[in-house]
């Protein structure tokens, strides 16, 4: 504002100056000094007031920007204050589910040695129960071979030579042992 007034002072001086230098002069090609300073003057203060102009809307766009950019500011925090135990809560939520996940996980990993050492267990019993058939059933077989050898040499009426034979032996043996 200060300049703007210089600047308009310093313009009336020179135009004064130049009106009456200027009914002096006769040639009117020549451009004198002092309209050369006032064109100066003048093309400065055409500047000046465009630069005030430009710096006035920036001024004023900053203005808006304050106004409406602190109730903005607000209205988001005031909305992120808001969303602020929504969000713990599921925070605390997820900390939970992510507990009881990290115990199920160790329920089911004792759980599944639980099952492999019982699966072990009773794969050991069932080759031990198979063990047994086998002892059993290999006996059982000599047994009934001999008692189909016995049955069929008393068929033939061999009975002084079966006494002899190994199976009768078998037999004996059988007989004996109570089986």
């Amino acid at each position: 504002m200060a300049v703007r007034r210089v600047i308009t002072a310093a313009l009336l001086a020179a135009a004064t100056l130049d009106g009456a230098q200027g009914a002096s002069q006769q040639a009117g090609n020549v451009m004198n000094p002092i309209r050369k300073v006032v064109g100066l003057l003048q093309a400065m203060q055409t500047k000046v007031t465009a630069e005030g102009e430009k710096e006035k809307a920036l001024y004023e766009k900053f203005m808006c920007y304050c106004k409406t950019g602190g109730g903005d500011l607000s209205a988001s925090i005031s909305a992120a204050d808001t969303k602020v135990p929504a969000v713990q809560s599921e925070i605390e939520a997820s900390e939970g589910k992510f507990t009881q996940a990290k115990a199920d996980l160790k329920q089911a990993q004792v759980d599944r040695s639980a099952a492999e050492a019982a699966m072990a267990e009773a794969t050991a019993l069932r080759e031990k129960e198979a063990a047994t058939y086998s002892a059993s059933k290999a006996d059982y077989d000599a047994n009934i071979g001999a008692i189909t050898k016995a049955v069929a040499a008393l068929e033939k009426g061999a009975s002084g030579s079966f006494l002899q034979t190994q199976t009768a032996q078998v037999l004996r043996n059988l007989a004996a042992s109570g089986k």
